[in-house]
């Protein structure tokens, strides 16, 4: 099979919000991408984030209909360590984004938390506790 992953995509409904969102999570989004329709950033190892807004998910599936109920889906991001976990999630917070998980040791041996988006996805942060 010569299929890869490549990339992780999300519909967003306020392209700006999120592009704000993400780059203070470090994603390299080019400038002017909060007034794009359809945006990617460039991840480590080779893989991307690409969004769109729901416009133009509609522009090519009429019928689509943005999920109900809480985000559906969920990014997990590696920090270099439990510190870094607590003070990404104080600074994200005081930015006014929403808090799901507040930082605790979880009993897999990770300094862990989330925080969602604008649009309710989860983004998870961790780090191993011992290193």
């Amino acid at each position: 099979m010569s299929a890869r992953f490549d990339a992780i995509g999300l519909v967003v409904s306020d392209m700006g919000a999120s592009v704000a969102f993400y780059r203070r999570l470090g994603f390299a989004f080019p400038e002017g991408a909060e007034k794009q329709g359809h945006v990617e950033a460039e991840l480590p190892g080779g893989l991307r984030l690409l969004m769109d807004t729901e416009e133009v998910v509609r522009s090519f599936h009429a019928e689509w209909e943005p999920p109900s109920g809480g985000g559906r889906t969920s990014l997990a991001l590696r920090c270099d360590s439990p510190a870094e976990v607590d003070s990404i999630h104080e600074e994200l917070v005081a930015s006014g984004c929403r808090s799901e998980l507040k930082p605790w040791d979880a009993v897999w041996g990770q300094r862990y938390a989330t925080v969602l988006d604008p649009d309710g996805n989860g983004v998870d942060l961790f780090a191993p506790l011992d290193g």
